[in-house]
């Protein structure tokens, strides 16, 4: 017993002593008893359902599981054109869990999905977390429709994410920011 506790306490000083001297912390990562578990506690808290679950923002909670992330063809639009949250059971359908993460964390995902802080804050243990909890939907429901560019109209529903009397923020746009009002 005294040994283990020993060896315990080794382990413990030479892994503080690492993340002391320059070894790079990981991201934290959800633990759970399956990789799916963890995935459906994920989609849950990162809001993933508000907008790739038709209707759960008016009757969050309340959508049962069997349609969730089915993509919506309620569209968000704002300076960078009209952006429909895709369907995400059958998107994944297309990758392997690598060429998902890949996507997630590329540039090519328009507003108001939250990228950024997606790649700052989460790890790619949790990312394949959501990717074995969406892969255990399976497929279901439909596609949704091709985002649009800023000057087409949608046809359908939208939500209107566009500034409205914003002030500039300190020392102008951010380089490669889409205009305000366009």
């Amino acid at each position: 017993m005294m040994i283990t506790r020993g060896i315990g306490l080794a382990l413990g000083v030479l892994l503080t002593a690492g993340s002391i001297f320059g070894a790079k912390p990981t991201k934290p990562s959800v633990t759970a008893k399956s990789p799916e578990e963890a995935g459906r506690y994920l989609v849950v808290v990162a809001g993933c359902m508000d907008c790739h679950t038709p209707g759960w923002l008016f009757a969050p909670g309340k959508i049962p599981e069997a349609a969730w992330l089915t993509g919506w063809d309620m569209g968000w639009r704002g300076p960078w054109g009209t952006s429909y949250p895709r369907n995400l059971r059958n998107s994944v359908a297309k990758y392997s869990a690598d060429q998902w993460i890949k996507l997630i964390k590329s540039d090519a995902l328009k507003p108001p999905m939250p990228s950024e802080n997606l790649k700052m804050a989460m790890s790619d243990e949790d990312f394949k977390s959501i990717y074995a909890y969406i892969k255990s939907l399976g497929a279901g429901g439909k596609d949704t429709p091709e985002d649009l560019p800023p000057e087409q109209e949608p046809k359908g529903p939208y939500i209107s994410m566009m500034p409205i009397n914003m002030p500039m923020p300190p020392g102008g746009m951010p380089p490669g920011a889409p205009p305000a009002g366009k």
